[in-house]
């Protein structure tokens, strides 16, 4: 399985997410990386669930953000 990763946001706590994008099967997903204290545990979020959500966290704002940009440029190709 190869795989694009993209850091969305890491936040002061340490927790971090990411934009997952693999080639075979094709998909793209938000990888969500737990702080050690909260046990550091990886969940793995469809992008269409995790924007469904619609939370106030800066990571909801920072995925808009990178989808935004990553559609501006397919369009100037």
């Amino acid at each position: 399985m190869t795989a694009s990763i993209t850091e969305i946001y890491r936040s002061s706590n340490g927790d971090r997410w990411e934009l997952v994008r693999t080639a075979d099967p094709e998909r793209t997903l938000v990888r969500h990386i737990a702080n050690q204290s909260s046990g550091g545990r990886t969940t793995d979020t469809a992008v269409e669930d995790f924007l469904k959500v619609d939370g106030p966290g800066a990571e909801f704002a920072a995925l808009r953000r990178i989808l935004d940009s990553t559609a501006d440029d397919a369009q100037d190709r």
